[in-house]
């Protein structure tokens, strides 16, 4: 498979990671478009939003119950947006659910 977050999951490609569990990694993306730009992603492979099934609900609850604490620990006080981008009409850039 030739995707780029499981590149970073596995370790091939360096990254500022911020959390880290057995279902989640957590790392700062190299081109923010905030002063604090994370990327939440599934150590699983999922292409898109689209592939999501009833399985993975627990996992992307998780997901979003994570990103206020890390956005607190993150000194992110403002405010933060919240985003899945979808397939190609949705500027979905990498194919990998983040």
């Amino acid at each position: 498979m030739d995707c780029l977050f499981c590149s970073i999951i596995a370790g091939d490609i360096p990254s500022k990671k911020v959390y880290e569990d057995p279902e989640l990694l957590v790392f700062h993306d190299i081109n923010p478009w905030a002063p604090v730009h994370v990327l939440i992603v599934p150590k699983q492979h999922i292409a898109t939003h689209y592939d999501v099934q009833e399985e993975h609900a627990a996992m992307l609850g998780r997901m979003l119950a994570l990103a206020p604490r890390l956005m607190r620990e993150l000194g992110v006080v403002n405010g933060f947006r919240t985003l899945i981008n979808t397939g190609a009409d949705g500027r979905q850039e990498v194919q990998h659910l983040h």
